[in-house]
């Protein structure tokens, strides 16, 4: 058993990393901000002690998990330094932890969190496996033959993992506080794409994927007649969607999973296409897509009164024109009300057209104060630009949330990377007040 303590515990992927070491049987604790986040729930659950920064923190027998947002000029860095302690960058750490097992990594710049949680899922149904999930959550098996984790590609992160196997759900510009431009981002999935040591699963209606290169085979799947595996006879029902998947040629199957909207389809082939390659019953898998319940922050849905409320994290245009679209197939003839908030001042200004045309998708729009990111200053954009360019959207403070109770029967859609679920916790306590 190793003693690890977490610098940052509450981030989404250090918390995550935190629970499957705990439940892999190590002794394990950490620190932060005392500003709540939701990972802290988890941690809680499973016993794992977290306290406020300080160098005291650091013990002489400890392992250091240092997280991705913390220099080494942090006091407890300095503490651990001065005693000799063994220091890992989290990226660095869970590199070495996916060597130890049969490992699937899920990157893209989309999707990657909601497919590392499907796969997860459905591999754990079958297999022991131990998986770590972008949205904070992770479990450990002592006896587990497979590893799904996430895989970011932010400043090019993932290039400290040599999987197995990968899945790229899809290409697209972002972060664009760090990268120069998306043949920036296409460069820097390739030169993951070559370190993979089994196999790629690869969405082929994604052209930025259609010529990605690799020393191992490269397995599409999509919508698009081209690819390995595909989709086609797509339905909308009460309980979700059902499909039918193909071989290349063949009929291999029809399967149904709770979500709705296209992208939720091509998360399913992704996973589909790996378990078929591992040699995973078909059948199993089929009962394991179907009854997935979601992961956190993904079009996580409460009710209020006639209206539905959904919290989701999405924080790019493709994302929330998914989102929307998901909305829309599962609650036909209803609604669709957009509060979002950006989470950069960058990622604003460098995208700020695609959000506004992705937001005019819904039928009403409020948008909040921008977050701000703690690596960025704040920056030119405000958030009355993006306002300007979307007919009727207005302002949302935290104290004028209660204007969202006069659309009745709507379906609320709070997006965003940032605090916009403060907006909705303080709308729901106004109603129920």
């Amino acid at each position: 058993m190793t003693k690890y303590h977490f610098v940052g515990i509450k981030g989404t992927g250090m918390s995550a990393l935190a629970q499957v070491l705990h439940e892999m049987n190590h002794e394990v604790q950490g620190s932060d901000y005392e500003k709540s986040f939701f990972t802290e729930d988890a941690l809680r659950a499973k016993g794992i002690p977290f306290f406020p920064f300080n160098p005291d923190n650091i013990q002489s027998d400890q392992v250091i998990i240092q997280g991705n947002a913390f220099g080494d000029d942090h006091p407890e860095i300095i503490r651990a330094r001065e005693l000799g302690l063994t220091i890992y960058r989290y990226y660095d750490f869970l590199g070495h932890l996916a060597d130890e097992y049969r490992s699937v990594a899920i990157t893209g710049s989309h999707g990657k969190t909601s497919t590392t949680g499907l796969l997860s899922h459905v591999f754990q149904g079958i297999l022991p496996t131990a998986y770590l999930i972008g949205d904070g959550t992770g479990a450990g098996a002592e006896d587990a033959k497979a590893f799904v984790f996430e895989a970011c590609e932010y400043k090019r992160h993932f290039l400290h993992y040599r999987p197995d196997y990968a899945i790229m759900t899809n290409i697209d510009f972002d972060h664009s506080d760090y990268f120069t431009g998306l043949e920036d981002v296409i460069s820097a999935f390739q030169e993951m794409a070559m370190q993979v040591k089994r196999a790629i699963v690869a969405c082929g209606d994604d052209e930025n994927l259609q010529n990605i290169q690799a020393n191992v085979p490269v397995l599409y799947y999509g919508f698009g007649q081209d690819n390995d595996f595909r989709s086609e006879n797509v339905e909308s029902t009460t309980n979700g969607t059902t499909f039918d998947v193909y071989l290349r040629d063949d009929f291999y199957g029809n399967f149904q999973i709770p979500g709705y909207g296209k992208h939720h389809v091509l998360n399913a082939l992704a996973v589909i296409a790996i378990c078929q390659y591992e040699g995973l019953d078909k059948e199993e898998v089929a009962s394991r897509l179907a009854s997935f319940g979601g992961v956190k922050r993904r079009f996580s849905e409460s009710t209020l009164g006639s209206q539905t409320l959904i919290d989701d994290y999405a924080h790019h245009p493709k994302e929330i024109s998914a989102t929307i679209e998901s909305a829309r197939k599962k609650y036909p003839g209803r609604e669709v009300v957009a509060i979002f908030q950006p989470h950069t001042y960058t990622r604003l200004k460098s995208f700020m057209d695609d959000f506004a045309a992705s937001l005019r998708e819904a039928d009403a729009t409020y948008l909040c104060e921008i977050f701000g990111s703690a690596r960025e200053q704040e920056g030119s954009v405000r958030i009355e630009d993006l306002q300007e360019k979307i007919p009727g959207a207005e302002i949302l403070s935290r104290e004028g949330v209660d204007i969202l109770s006069k659309h009745e029967g709507a379906v609320l859609l709070f997006m965003g990377a940032g605090d916009i679920q403060t907006y909705q916790r303080q709308y729901e306590q106004l109603s129920k007040a």
